[in-house]
């Protein structure tokens, strides 16, 4: 089933794929840098296409009088959120919601606006007018200050960067794969990646065309803050 519902493409995302994508501490990094000096007393924040929560997790660490909402429509992951949200359970609700609906925001209509929106890797699974849809919603739902960052797979311009990016990756997953104690090549690895059933779920859209749609909705300060090829954080904040 090419379906994030389904408990297998969840299980091996979390568990053999996100620990490979390159630099991902480094994007981690950039993140809590735009949000200490941006929004140095953030209170609230919504993780959307949360998966096991790892981006809002990182906000409670850095925030401790934040309380964080963490929202995703595969039952997997929100279930595999509420188990390492535990030692946060007092500051973090765990919601099973499709931000991907027209009505998604109802069902927080009494924990908004927020200081913060955050997403990891989810996003570009919708199609373009529901992008900017969301894009249009998260703004309506910010503070004024408030600051959306979204950790983000892009499109390519052309196809030699589009190489680039999948040869980084595999490379990515082979040493994740070595890390982990995994005994197949780097041909395995990359056998699988360019067969991975999620694949067909992949709507990327250029980053720069994004940014401008949120220049266009309102978001000042907007740019991409970090791009290696396909992996790029963009964002920006409520006047």
């Amino acid at each position: 089933m090419h379906d994030w519902r389904s408990t297998k493409l969840t299980e091996d995302y979390l568990e053999g794929v996100r620990g490979g994508i390159p630099l991902a501490e480094t994007q981690i990094e950039v993140i809590i840098r735009i949000l200490r000096s941006w929004i140095p007393d953030m209170k609230t924040f919504l993780d959307i296409g949360c998966g096991d929560g790892v981006l809002g997790r990182q906000l409670l660490v850095g925030w401790p009088e934040a309380r964080g909402i963490f929202m995703d429509f595969s039952e997997p992951m929100i279930s595999s959120a509420k188990e390492k949200c535990e030692p946060y359970r007092d500051r973090s609700t765990i919601i099973l919601q499709d931000y991907g609906e027209p009505n998604w925001m109802e069902c927080i209509k009494d924990r908004i606006p927020v200081d913060v929106v955050v997403s990891g890797y989810s996003i570009h699974h919708q199609e373009d007018e529901k992008k900017y849809r969301i894009y249009r919603d998260i703004f309506s739902i910010l503070k004024p200050g408030g600051v959306f960052l979204n950790l983000e797979h892009v499109a390519s311009p052309g196809p030699k960067i589009e190489k680039l990016f999948d040869e980084t990756f595999v490379d990515g997953l082979y040493e994740y794969h070595v890390r982990s104690g995994g005994k197949g090549s780097r041909q395995d690895i990359a056998d699988k990646f360019y067969n991975r059933e999620d694949k067909v779920l992949n709507k990327c859209t250029l980053v720069e065309k994004q940014v401008d749609w949120l220049r266009d909705i309102g978001y000042e300060n907007s740019d991409c803050f970090f791009k290696l090829f396909e992996l790029a954080l963009f964002g920006g904040q409520k006047p």
